[in-house]
């Protein structure tokens, strides 16, 4: 691990000048030597990277938005090489190369994170053996190996032995309690993010390789990160386990505001925009007229989700128009049906009696 960390040494010394930074402001809160100054610190810079990386988490739903426009000709595909596995896993790379969508691009974040990743274990085993690293230096480096999370240091790893734990001032015990806790919550947080993905933001009416990826996925990261964990210092635990609750917290918020088509975030997030709307009468929100407006533009190729939104609001008397507002659709039903109410009832026949339906009208006398 030491030698792929100092691949990305290159990247080090930013690392290390970002957590001093963040270090000074904590540091001045909590005092310099406490683990939730250094601990903070971690976290800050967790923080300010995926703010950098939202660009590319952009990037990223743009790229699964296009695979979810491809669902159609997948389907396709699947049903005229449904018994020719081969020929349909051609057709499938073709129509990604024809259509320039790559499966792999939600390993996007991932991959963009790996140097600050790696820098960020160089530094934290730079402390761990007493080592200056990058920015960490004299009185930092003392002060980051004593920095204690809930009995365990920062630089102290499940598979530390007991001396090299009692050089950090801390027992075995509590390193493996603590980092045996880390590692759990890290795994199924990485799982319950991918599991979130694939039950309710993929649109299920397709079989396609990007979803066998991504359910795939949802077992093997979990386990990685599990088995991997306890090589990872404290401090690494606490930066894997912080992006991926970010990472948790950013997806929840894409799928409750701009789930994927067919999937069924779609079809709970636009039973509650009709719900708005009949509480409201119109669509408030930019974010809510483009979905709106998307919907109208498929006309007959909407999903099930979407016709059934079509249908709701014109019950409602409503009707979506292209630019994502709604208007009512029978403006003067209501206005017209009660000022012509009392008129029309005083208008009825009197009701004939059984006697007088059976009995045929008579023939007036002829005029002489």
């Amino acid at each position: 691990m030491d030698t792929i960390a100092s691949l990305f040494s290159f990247i080090t010394t930013p690392v290390s000048w970002i957590i001093v930074q963040f270090h000074k402001l904590y540091g001045a809160i909590f005092g310099a030597d406490s683990g939730w100054a250094w601990g903070l610190s971690i976290v800050s810079l967790v923080i300010l990277i995926r703010i950098c990386l939202i660009p590319l988490f952009v990037k990223q739903i743009k790229a699964t938005r296009g695979m979810q426009a491809l669902q159609p000709k997948m389907k396709a595909i699947q049903e005229r090489y449904k018994n020719d596995k081969q020929r349909q896993s051609e057709e499938m790379m073709k129509l990604y190369k024809e259509t320039g969508t790559n499966p792999l691009s939600s390993c996007l974040p991932i991959l963009a994170q790996s140097p600050f990743f790696f820098a960020l274990y160089h530094v934290l085993a730079g402390i761990a053996n007493g080592k200056a690293i990058g920015e960490i230096d004299g009185p930092l480096l003392e002060s980051a190996r004593k920095a204690h999370i809930f009995g365990a240091p920062l630089a102290a790893k499940f598979t530390d032995s007991a001396d090299k734990v009692a050089s950090l001032n801390a027992t075995l015990t509590d390193v493996r309690i603590v980092t045996a806790i880390m590692i759990v919550l890290m795994s199924l947080s990485q799982f319950y993010t991918q599991r979130q993905l694939m039950q309710k933001n993929v649109d299920l009416s397709v079989k396609t390789p990007f979803m066998q990826q991504q359910k795939m996925l949802m077992y093997v990261f979990p386990l990685i990160f599990a088995v991997m964990g306890i090589n990872f210092p404290v401090g690494v635990l606490v930066y894997w386990m912080t992006t991926n609750l970010w990472t948790m917290g950013q997806q929840m918020y894409v799928i409750n505001q701009n789930p994927t088509p067919g999937s069924k975030a779609q079809d709970q997030y636009l039973t509650r925009l009709v719900k708005h709307v009949t509480t409201h009468g119109e669509i408030k929100g930019r974010g809510k007229k483009k979905i709106v407006a998307a919907i109208v533009a498929k006309g007959p190729d909407r999903n099930d989700n979407e016709r059934k939104f079509i249908t709701a609001l014109t019950k409602q008397g409503m009707a979506a128009q292209a630019d994502g507002s709604v208007v009512k659709s029978v403006e003067a039903t209501a206005d017209s049906d009660a000022a012509s109410g009392g008129a029309a009832k005083r208008n009825q026949p009197k009701r004939q009696s059984k006697s007088q339906r059976q009995t045929p009208p008579s023939k007036p006398s002829p005029k002489k």
